[in-house]
């Protein structure tokens, strides 16, 4: 047997040498790339300030992947790049935001300058310049996937043997942003056209005189509403006006009646330069849209008072909603749609409670009956509507039961968020002829609901809900696949052959976003 103090001994005396000669090697040398970028403080001051934490970690990523060399020596690539950067005006993102070091062949510090700018434009393009958190944020039910750093390398490190590929992976691909996008570019290589303001005044409706209908009739044809503007003596408003006013309206999600009052009055009287911008803020908007994009997806535009139903990247299904006013805001969220409520009863919301109900009933306590609405305690027993102190009602509650009066209509459509807004059926069916469509207190109001309801269930669902619907009585059904939903906000689109379909700024996001963004108005 060994004795293993004998053993350790000499274990010990052969590895001696070893080591003795590991400790001879000479250590493996950090490149200067990676020296400069490990100690960017001493060997780039001027460049140091501006590169944060995370951005010296994605630096640091790109070069390891190109073996710690500089990779903007190469002939021809820094004045691709410069091009790929020029052509971002068309995406409404200024190329001088990412301005490349007038010594663009001098040392370490320039390519490493030049690789932040190339990142940056990258990621503006992906991602959208401005953070949505802070402008426009969305509530999630599941977090975006943290991954920006991962994804941003998968596209530029390959993408230094071709930039213009790499420019073109990094846009969207969202059919909207590639429309709107080409929409755009064509607008601004244009010189801008010029209209005067048409001057506010009373109603105007068909067949009506008015001064103000030559003004009209020039803002409509510089707009390309109207193919001539021929003397009208008796300033009539009628006939080939009248069409091109309702055309207007159309192509502006307004009520197309004809009629010029004062919403309509706003939207003409937007100035050129301002429709120009627009479209500008929502390509930032749509990029952002694109990470919460699916393929089979309900996507509500709040601004267009429009749903959209996906399925496999293609519009299946389209109709008119009605969305919160300005006062009472539908919320920007991202969740999924698990669950039905058929022959819904409806709860009174708080803030409907005390602004609007209240009020009502103080008047005249028979509106509960004509309302169908039953008083509840806080545990949701009944009470008696004559044992309670209206002025001091303390804390109740209102159920409306199920029927044809109930505002949630036949169906109510639920997703997981932590403002208790859901979609719904209606029953004031002749609000969706309307626009802007924005009545409700923050809920959506759906047009055909239970078409809507079609597309989310499978043949089997479909039968079931029907036999649940016919009862007359309030049913929970859970979906089998729940169905993801964005309400989101832009308000503009281009459709694939360049028509441009506005929505009125009904929250006032538009020039917030456009100061951010830099207005170039």
């Amino acid at each position: 047997m060994f004795k293993k103090p004998a053993c350790y001994l000499s274990l010990c005396l052969l590895a001696a040498p070893l080591v003795a000669l590991a400790a001879d090697l000479p250590a493996v040398a950090a490149s200067p790339m990676q020296l400069a970028l490990t100690q960017l403080a001493a060997t780039c001051p001027a460049l140091a300030p501006r590169l944060d934490s995370p951005t010296q970690q994605l630096l640091q990523g790109f070069y390891q992947r190109h073996g710690e060399q500089p990779v903007w020596s190469v002939e021809g690539r820094l004045a691709a790049l410069q091009a790929q950067l020029t052509q971002m005006l068309d995406d409404g993102l200024e190329p001088g935001q990412y301005r490349l070091p007038v010594a663009a062949g001098d040392g370490l510090c320039s390519d490493i300058d030049i690789t932040h700018q190339y990142l940056r434009a990258l990621q503006d393009l992906h991602y959208g310049r401005l953070s949505q958190t802070r402008f426009e944020p969305v509530w999630r039910a599941q977090p975006l996937p943290d991954d920006r750093q991962a994804t941003l390398l998968a596209i530029a490190v390959p993408g230094i043997e071709n930039l213009a590929a790499a420019f073109e992976q990094a846009r969207p691909h969202l059919e909207q942003y590639r429309n709107l996008r080409q929409a755009y570019a064509k607008q601004r290589q244009q010189p801008l056209p010029h209209w005067q303001a048409v001057a506010s005044g009373q109603l105007l409706r068909p067949e009506m005189q008015d001064k103000r209908v030559p003004e009209l009739a020039q803002r409509l044809y510089l707009g390309g509403y109207l193919q001539n503007t021929s003397a009208n003596p008796d300033n009539a408003y009628h006939d080939d006006l009248v069409s091109a006013v309702k055309s207007f309206q159309l192509s502006h999600s307004l009520q197309a009646d004809g009629v010029v009052g004062a919403g309509t009055l706003k939207e003409l009287n937007i100035t050129p330069a301002q429709r120009r911008e627009q479209l500008r803020i929502n390509l930032e908007r749509l990029r952002w849209l694109a990470q919460d994009f699916e393929p089979n997806l309900v996507l509500v535009n709040v601004a267009a008072a429009q749903l959209t139903f996906y399925q496999h990247d293609a519009v299946v299904w389209q109709t008119r909603t009605q969305v919160g006013r300005a006062e009472r805001q539908t919320p920007l969220l991202k969740s999924q749609v698990t669950r039905l409520t058929l022959n819904p009863t409806w709860t009174v919301p708080p803030t409907i409670l005390k602004e609007d109900k209240l009020p009502e009933i103080r008047r005249d306590q028979n509106f509960l009956s004509r309302q169908n609405l039953q008083v509840l305690d806080a545990n949701g027993q009944p009470l008696a509507p004559e044992d309670i102190d209206w002025d001091r009602p303390g804390n109740i509650l209102l159920r409306q039961g199920a029927g044809p009066r109930n505002p949630l209509g036949r169906i109510a459509i639920r997703f997981p968020n932590p403002f208790s807004v859901y979609l719904h059926d209606t029953p004031s069916q002749a609000l969706f002829s309307k626009g802007p469509r924005a009545f409700s207190s923050g809920c959506v109001r759906v047009e055909q609901a239970l078409q809507l309801r079609d597309w989310l269930l499978s043949p089997a669902e479909r039968l079931r809900t029907n036999e649940l619907l016919s009862t007359g009585l309030t049913h929970e059904f859970r979906l089998v696949k729940p169905v993801p939903i964005l309400l989101s906000y832009w308000t503009v689109q281009a459709d694939n052959h360049g028509q441009l379909l506005y929505a009125p700024d009904i929250y006032g996001h538009d020039e917030v976003l456009s100061t951010a963004l830099g207005s170039k108005i």
